[in-house]
């Protein structure tokens, strides 16, 4: 089963809309999301964050906070970072020898990153943007391998 990790600034907002999103598009891949940061270890998705998924059918409330680390390399076959200050940090982290991908998870809607909503407050915005990303992966799985 494939596995991919979804990594943002603190886990509360993109990264654990992202697992849930992408879950509904492909429920038989293994997903977890991630933080770079550790403020928020063990906390549940932000509400405004939960609210704006929720009215979209997507329900983030048992998801929970935690950090990512260097086990997520040999943990995850793929990592998709939600801006490129989060993939230098995920780069940092990796061991040696680990070649898992790392890819910005904006790009595969054409954008550069997905914005912080915890700071634009514009969760809907977010959750765009997102739902684009998922259902370009959701082809990526499609595609004859």
């Amino acid at each position: 089963m494939q596995s991919i990790l979804f990594v943002c600034l603190g886990n509360i907002c993109r990264s654990p809309a992202a697992e849930g999103v992408v879950r509904r598009r492909l429920p038989e891949l293994m997903l977890d999301s991630a933080g770079t940061g550790g403020w928020h270890v063990g906390a549940a998705p932000y509400g405004p964050m939960q609210a704006a998924a929720r009215a979209r059918g997507y329900d983030l409330s048992a998801l929970r906070a935690r950090q990512f680390g260097p086990a997520d390399f040999a943990n995850f076959d793929m990592i998709f970072a939600m801006d490129d200050a989060n993939m230098r940090y995920i780069e940092a982290q990796r061991p040696r020898g680990k070649t898992t991908p790392v890819e910005n998870f904006a790009a595969l809607a054409g954008a550069d990153a997905v914005p912080d909503p915890y700071y634009t407050r514009d969760f809907e915005g977010c959750l765009d943007l997102i739902e684009a990303c998922a259902a370009a992966l959701s082809r990526r799985f499609a595609a004859p391998r």
